[in-house]
């Protein structure tokens, strides 16, 4: 049985990592509020590219290469959301054994270098500290575009979508390349200039992944308030069990000395 000091020290302990958590759940609900502002913008741009796509009929070449990007990030304290976009995404490279891999954020690269270190191309890290800025998203997606060794015909972009505060989703944004959206049967009908088509691929290709980026950003910090908030709760239950123990424990060192300086006096 723990003494008194020991359950004093654990008490304290337990009342400072209370104070910690009730402060950054206070820092969580405040970038939540800008991210989701931050989010809503992203939100439109980039479902007006995947709308492209859509408009056009795109369809999705078959025996392709695959490319899948995980939109993760650096930061932790923030529940199982990157375990359940790790989790989907090797659910994806399972169907999918020949697919590219690119890893945006540590915490994903860390979980899927286990299972797929082979399918790994391209990694980022660096990414989740504050809202990322489309400079930031267009510098990963030339990268991207850029590297020799990545090839697709059909990419997937898989990320945490935000639902409320208090909920999320993991999902998948399909991108297709130009040399798709080429081929499809409504876009066919317009006439276009050839030198604008590479432009227009890194532009559709920039937003979709910003759309992913910010929405991913704004999930994660809502997750981390509601990780946070469940901490605090959980550390005031803790410290009510402790106190009770303290009291009870010194109750009964009180009472013992009670007695032995009333069967002290008895004795005499």
């Amino acid at each position: 049985m723990a003494t008194l000091k020991e359950i004093q020290m654990r008490l304290k302990s337990v009342t400072n990592i209370s104070k910690i958590t009730a402060s950054m759940k206070m820092i969580a609900s405040t970038k939540t509020t800008r991210a989701q502002r931050s989010m809503n913008v992203a939100r439109v741009y980039g479902k007006t590219s995947s709308e492209l796509a859509t408009q056009a009929e795109v369809q999705k070449a078959e025996a392709a290469n695959e490319l899948l990007i995980t939109v993760s990030s650096d930061k932790g304290l923030c529940g199982g959301i990157h375990s359940s976009l790790s989790r989907q995404s090797r659910k994806y490279l399972a169907e999918h054994p020949e697919a590219s891999l690119v890893v945006l954020g540590d915490k994903a690269k860390v979980q899927l270098q286990r299972s797929y270190p082979g399918n790994i191309k391209c990694t980022f890290s660096q990414i989740g500290s504050s809202i990322p800025t489309f400079d930031e998203t267009c510098v990963i997606a030339s990268t991207i575009l850029n590297d020799k060794d990545i090839s697709f015909d059909n990419a997937k972009l898989m990320y945490n979508r935000f639902v409320s505060a208090i909920a999320f989703e993991t999902d998948a944004i399909e991108f297709y390349p130009i040399s798709q959206i080429l081929e499809a049967p409504n876009f066919k009908a317009y006439e276009y200039q050839e030198d604008v088509l590479e432009n227009l691929n890194e532009f559709l290709f920039a937003n979709s992944m910003h759309w992913a980026l910010v929405e991913g950003h704004a999930a994660e910090m809502a997750a981390k308030r509601t990780a946070m908030e469940n901490a605090t709760k959980n550390a005031g239950d803790m410290i009510s069990r402790l106190t009770l123990q303290y009291n009870r424990g010194r109750q009964a060192v009180i009472t013992n000395e009670l007695i032995d300086i009333i069967t002290g006096a008895s004795a005499l």
